[in-house]
């Protein structure tokens, strides 16, 4: 007997692209999407937001970790479709929007932390790594050292043993702790 149900014309069909508005590093974003694109893909192709890398592309990783709505996810594992009306972050909204005098971008605590002290290898995980510290330094602004390792466990890096990744997040602790607390808001 044939299925007589008539189907929901507010579900979106898979195969027609949808219209997704979002807040993307605190810029209004509209963006076309199959509904069950990944988001990692998305953020990638149209805002040109290339620093979400693609690690194992099923959520083992971390390496494409963005936030959603504050909370630190996989891209990969996110359809287009949840991003309507979500506040994502990037690893490019991670550093401030304030220029120096040459015209540099201040980079964020952790991120400078990286730099400093050698956190960074081969570049795959670091937006995940970078992103997962920041989101835990806002949760929590002293965690200690075994809840820097939990906000770490989600992101694989193949290149080191973890202990200059973690020293990086432990002096970005130490230097945001020494900062006198920001008066204006995140974007």
């Amino acid at each position: 007997m044939p299925d007589s149900r008539e189907p929901d014309a507010r579900a979106p069909n898979p195969a027609s692209k949808i219209r997704v508005q979002c807040e993307i590093n605190g810029r209004a974003m509209t963006l076309e999407a199959y509904p069950m694109a990944r988001l990692l893909d998305v953020l990638r192709e149209q805002p040109g937001l290339t620093g979400t890398k693609e690690g194992c592309g099923e959520g083992e990783c971390g390496a494409c970790a963005i936030e959603l709505d504050g909370a630190l996810v996989n891209s990969c594992l996110v359809p287009a479709s949840q991003a309507e009306s979500a506040k994502i972050r990037t690893i490019e909204g991670v550093a401030g929007s304030g220029l120096l005098q040459n015209d540099a971008v201040r980079l964020h605590a952790v991120q400078q932390a990286f730099l400093t002290h050698g956190g960074a290898q081969c570049g795959i995980c670091t937006p995940g790594m970078i992103l997962a510290a920041v989101n835990l330094l806002e949760r929590n602004p002293h965690p200690s050292e075994v809840e820097i390792r939990e906000g770490l466990a989600g992101n694989l890096c193949r290149c080191t043993g973890y202990t200059k990744i973690f020293e990086s997040v432990v002096a970005a602790l130490r230097a945001t702790a020494a900062q006198p607390p920001q008066t204006e808001s995140r974007r």
